[in-house]
């Protein structure tokens, strides 16, 4: 994670995110984000929802697949 400030909060998919995790730094708030959580990729696209998370108002990015890393 980016030492920047989370713009970002993830919601849904199967991946257990922690609360900390869940709220990130996200370069590009326009674009799908591709996570790598082991061997698989977590899609995240961006909604126009936002929410309050400890203080930060964050955009809303929801799970929408995964893919796994060719081996």
């Amino acid at each position: 994670m980016s030492a920047s400030a989370p713009n970002a909060i993830l919601r849904g998919g199967p991946t257990q995110l922690t609360d900390q995790s869940c709220a990130r730094y996200v370069h590009d708030t326009d674009s799908t984000l591709k996570l790598l959580v082991g061997n698989a990729y977590e899609h995240f696209r961006p909604t126009a929802r936002f929410e309050e998370h400890q203080g930060q108002h964050l955009r809303v990015f929801e799970w929408i697949r995964r893919t796994y890393v060719a081996e």
